[in-house]
């Protein structure tokens, strides 16, 4: 099975905001990214619909050689390498959204895309996603491509034989606290024994944080990764493990996989994107899946932006591919070539996203995610977000995984991130 976006936004976070982009040199003279007609596009595979990026470089074909470029490896530290050199530098450049927050400090890197006339598009965007591409003195960094809302992903046949709703509009309104999620949980583990509503507590950990308006450091660069939002998702996911509800596998494997398909992991928090890994790696499932909203609000994970920087010669060309690419009948397509959800709420109403899924056995499943997207929360994230939520997402994984003390565990956390909160000047 391919590395799902799940594990490549995992494993893009362990990198710190420490590294993010200390070494640009601010102020210095900025080479063209450009010659002649040529315009360089970077993104990553599957961050863009490959129809989309074709029909660009058709349309424009006339004013510009648009040259979209999938660039391999780990993009981030690439993209860092052509800034910092100063070299080689795009035009168009994509920034995946859990990078999002560590390129905002550099913003004088890139063109602020108000100057462009971005803010005539704010409304037809989701308003949370929006605000992540801006920076804290208001420049505009990222222009929206994707989001990643969360739902309920359960197999209908072992919810029913199990006895628990099994219809997405009755899981949505009857799994709709954590507390009813986990009794939920109890009651299949009892009636189908060996069968678990989750894989680990991450998922629960991660999500709970997600639902909220909260981090772990604010906009004053004070550390807030000890205060009540952080501990209540903490203390939910240990009660996830206590009230043994979760599996000992890890997401991913052949073991987990033969328990996906055999019904015995048959429940799962995540993003849209996570329907593709599904097809991917268990499809003879196909039919056997539905999709109801999580418990209490969503979440979100992942979506990614494009943006244009100091070296492109033809910023206004760059910002109007931009808002071609990224309109609301580009983004739905997006979501048909690569799952890209749209970030657009007009494309909810698309045909196209319309249409019956069959692998969720006929269910029209932008009808959960496209109001989830809806109802995600605004939140400020930091460019250090990522390294101090990494003791915290460690440990919680110890407690999981190996069964360690979380009194310990939160204790052995919380002094990782004051070292790593000295470290950066962050304040505690």
């Amino acid at each position: 099975m391919r590395l799902s976006r799940r594990g490549m936004l995992r494993a893009g976070l362990a990198g710190t905001a420490a590294t993010a982009l200390g070494g640009l040199a601010s102020g210095c003279a900025v080479p063209t990214g450009s010659t002649g007609r040529n315009m360089v596009l970077w993104y990553w595979d599957g961050g863009l619909g490959d129809t989309v990026v074709k029909n660009a470089k058709t349309r424009y074909d006339s004013t510009v050689d648009l040259k979209a470029i999938k660039i391999g490896g780990y993009y981030r530290s690439k993209l860092l390498t052509t800034l910092t050199g100063q070299a080689r530098i795009p035009d168009i450049a994509g920034l995946k959204g859990e990078d999002m927050a560590s390129y905002l400090p550099d913003a004088d890197q890139f063109v602020d895309l108000r100057t462009l006339g971005a803010e005539k598009y704010r409304n037809q965007y989701l308003p949370w996603k929006w605000q992540q591409g801006i920076a804290d003195d208001g420049t505009m960094v990222g222009f929206p491509i994707d989001c990643g809302p969360v739902a309920h992903y359960y197999q209908y046949a072992v919810f029913q034989k199990a006895g628990l709703p099994y219809e997405p509009a009755d899981v949505s309104r009857e799994l709709n606290t954590w507390e009813k999620f986990f009794t939920a949980g109890e009651q299949l583990k009892k009636r189908s024994p060996g069968t678990f509503l989750l894989t680990d507590i991450n998922s629960v950990f991660v999500n709970v944080v997600q639902q909220g308006s909260k981090r772990y450091v604010d906009k004053d660069r004070n550390f807030i990764g000890d205060q009540q939002h952080v501990r209540d998702a903490w203390a939910l996911a240990v009660e996830a493990r206590q009230r043994r509800i979760v599996s000992n596998l890890v997401s991913g494997t052949p073991d987990w996989l033969s328990a996906v398909e055999d019904g015995k992991l048959p429940s799962n928090l995540n993003a849209s994107w996570a329907m593709y890994d599904l097809k991917s790696g268990v499809p003879k499932t196909e039919g056997k899946w539905r999709v109801a909203q999580m418990p209490v609000r969503p979440s979100n994970i992942g979506g990614s932006f494009l943006t244009i920087t100091k070296a492109c010669r033809e910023p206004e060309k760059a910002f109007e591919i931009i808002t071609w690419m990224l309109n609301a009948a580009n983004q739905g397509q997006g979501y048909v070539d690569a799952g890209l959800f749209p970030s657009t709420p007009a494309s909810y109403r698309l045909g196209r996203l319309q249409e019956p899924n069959p692998f969720f056995g006929g269910q029209v499943t932008t009808d959960i995610f496209g109001p989830a997207a809806q109802k995600i929360a605004v939140a400020y994230n930091s460019p250090y977000d990522v390294a101090l939520s990494q003791p915290i997402l460690d440990e919680i994984k110890n407690v999981g995984v190996l069964g360690k003390d979380p009194k310990k565990a939160w204790s052995d956390a919380m002094g990782k991130c004051r070292r790593i909160a000295d470290h950066l000047g962050v304040n505690r």
